[in-house]
C-alpha cells in the first residue's frame, strides 16, 4: 500500500500554480471518469431517480483529481481551474481540524492511486466529510443538487466488499497517521573516519511520536554515499515506523546528507472553475501535503597511521633496546592523535617512548596525514661517544591513511679500549704491574735473541776448527 503512494507521491504533478489550468480559448470536453466504482441506483435529488453515481477520480488536463462539492456538476476533461481557498464543507463551513488532517493525509497517501477501490473509498470519504448532512432535512430527495447532502450509509452499502473495506482501512490509517510530522536525520557522534562506514538515522514520526512507515524521502550527499541508494536518490522509511539506518561511507573531510519528503499539510486546499464556480465541483489532487526537510552533517578524518622505529647498532644492525625516543611534529609540537589531540606524556611535554628488547618500538592511532620527527632523548649505554646533546639523533617520515610508518635510527658504538690491567685473578709479574701475557711474549722474545746467538756461536766455531 505504501509503495503505491511512492509512486504516487514521486510521479504525480501537485494541483498549485496552474498545473491545471486549461489553454485559454481550448474547446471545452466532456467528463471523464478515471479510477474508482459506479453505484447503482445513484441517489435521487431535484425530485428525481438517478441511475448511477460515480465514485472515484476525474481526469482533468491529463491529470487525476477529486471532487468535493457532492452533487454539482462534473469537471469536464478540460476545464480551466485557478486557485482556491482551503477546502470546507459544501455548505461553506470550516472542516474540523482531525477531518482536514485525515482529508490531507488522504489525498497524500493516494491521491494518485491506480486502485478501484482505493479511488471509490478516497471518494466516498471526501464526500461523507465535506458534504455531511447537518440534519435529515438535507438528504431530502426534493432539495436540487445545491442542496442535497451525501446520503454515506446508502453509498457505502452499495460499494463492493473490498472497497468497503478500503473505507474502513483508509480511514484508520488517516486517522493513525495524519499530521502534523516530524522528521529528523541524525549523524553518529564525533567524527567519522574517511572509507569507513557508520550507521546514520532517518525517522519520521507522527503527532504522537510514532513513527511512520512507508515514507518516501529524497536525499542529496556531500562527501558521501550511501550502501544501496538507488539512482534516484530515494529511501523509504521501513514500514513498521521505525528508524531507517543508513550505511554512510564519508568520501571526503565534510559529509553532508539533506533530505526532502511530503507531508499532509495541516489543511488542503482546493480548486475552483473559472467557467460557472457556482454549479462545477471544486477539486483537490495531491495538495494536501507540506514539504518536510532534514538535515545531518558531521566531519571525517583519513584513516589513523602508525609509527614503528627501530634503534639499531651501526656495525651489527643489532636492536638497542632500552633508548627513549621523543614523538614531536617536525617543528617540535607535539604529534596529534587520530581524535586531533596533542600526543602528550604524564608531564605535559610532547611523548616519550622507549625501544623494547628487540630494538623497537610502536606509536598507534595517530592522525593521517602528518610529519612525525622521533628524537633520541639520551644515549644508550656503550653509545654515548656519537650522541650529541644539542643535536641528538632524529628521524622523520610522513604518515599515510591506514599505513604503518617504519624508521631506523642509527647509533655508533663507543671505540672499544685495550685494558692495561687484567681482571683480579689472573697472574701477573711480581711488582711489574704488567700483566703476565704480556710478560710471556717478552721472554719469548728474550729466548729468541739468546737462541740466535748461540747459533752463530757454533757456526763460528765450526769455520775455524775447518
Amino acid at each position: 500500500m505504501f509503495r503505491k503512494w511512492l509512486m504516487a507521491v514521486l510521479g504525480t504533478a501537485v494541483l498549485a500554480g496552474g498545473t491545471l489550468l486549461a489553454t485559454p480559448g481550448a474547446a471545452s470536453a466532456d467528463p471523464q471518469e478515471a479510477i474508482g466504482h459506479e453505484t447503482r441506483p445513484g441517489q435521487p435529488y431535484g425530485g428525481r431517480e438517478r441511475a448511477r453515481d460515480w465514485l472515484g477520480s476525474y481526469l482533468v488536463n491529463g491529470q487525476q483529481v477529486w471532487c468535493v462539492q457532492f452533487a454539482l456538476t462534473a469537471p469536464d476533461s478540460g476545464e480551466e481551474y485557478r486557485p482556491g481557498d482551503e477546502l470546507k464543507t459544501k455548505w461553506g463551513t470550516s472542516i474540523p481540524a482531525d477531518v482536514a488532517a485525515n482529508i490531507s493525509y488522504l489525498l497524500l497517501r493516494y491521491g494518485n492511486t491506480q486502485s478501484p477501490d482505493e479511488a471509490a473509498a478516497l471518494a466516498h470519504l471526501l464526500h461523507s466529510w465535506t458534504a455531511a448532512p447537518r440534519s435529515q432535512a438535507d438528504l431530502d430527495p426534493d432539495n436540487d443538487f445545491t442542496r442535497i447532502a451525501y446520503d454515506a450509509d446508502s453509498h457505502y452499502a452499495k460499494l463492493p466488499q473490498a472497497a468497503k473495506d478500503a473505507v474502513d482501512a483508509l480511514e484508520a490509517e488517516a486517522e493513525a497517521n495524519r499530521g502534523p510530522w516530524e522528521a529528523e536525520l541524525a549523524a553518529p557522534e564525533g567524527q567519522q573516519t574517511i572509507g569507513q562506514t557508520a550507521d546514520w538515522t532517518l525517522t519520521v514520526q507522527r503527532a504522537d511520536d510514532e513513527g511512520v512507515g512507508g515514507v518516501p524521502v529524497e536525499l542529496s550527499l556531500t562527501d558521501a554515499k550511501i550502501e544501496g541508494l538507488a539512482s534516484d536518490g530515494v529511501v523509504t522509511t521501513p514500514e513498521d515506523g521505525s528508524p531507517l539506518v543508513l550505511k554512510v561511507t564519508p568520501t571526503g573531510p565534510n559529509p553532508k546528507i539533506t533530505g526532502t519528503l511530503s507531508a499532509p499539510a495541516e489543511r488542503p486546499y482546493v480548486r475552483e472553475a473559472v467557467n460557472q464556480p457556482d454549479t462545477t465541483q471544486r477539486v483537490v489532487s495531491t495538495g494536501g501535503e507540506q514539504e518536510l526537510s532534514v538535515e545531518a552533517a558531521t566531519t571525517a578524518v583519513t584513516a589513523p597511521g602508525a609509527v614503528h622505529v627501530g634503534k639499531v647498532d651501526a656495525e651489527s644492525q643489532a636492536g638497542i633496546a632500552g633508548v627513549a625516543l621523543r614523538v614531536t611534529a617536525t617543528d617540535g609540537s607535539p604529534a596529534l592523535r587520530q581524535d586531533g589531540t596533542p600526543l602528550l606524556g604524564a608531564d605535559g611535554q610532547p611523548a616519550v617512548v622507549v625501544t623494547g628488547a628487540d630494538g623497537t618500538a610502536t606509536v598507534p592511532d595517530l592522525r593521517t596525514p602528518q610529519d612525525v620527527k622521533l628524537t633520541e632523548v639520551a644515549p644508550a649505554r656503550g653509545y654515548e661517544e656519537a650522541f650529541d646533546p644539542a643535536n641528538p639523533p632524529s628521524v622523520t617520515g610522513t604518515l599515510k591513511s591506514g599505513e604503518t610508518l617504519e624508521l631506523t635510527l642509527v647509533n655508533k658504538p663507543n671505540t672499544p679500549t685495550v685494558p692495561i690491567r687484567i681482571p683480579a685473578g689472573d697472574p701477573t709479574a711480581p711488582d711489574s704491574g704488567v700483566p703476565a701475557g704480556l710478560l710471556g711474549l717478552g721472554g719469548l722474545a728474550v729466548v729468541a735473541v739468546a737462541g740466535g746467538l748461540a747459533l752463530r756461536r757454533r757456526i763460528a766455531d765450526s769455520g775455524r776448527k775447518r
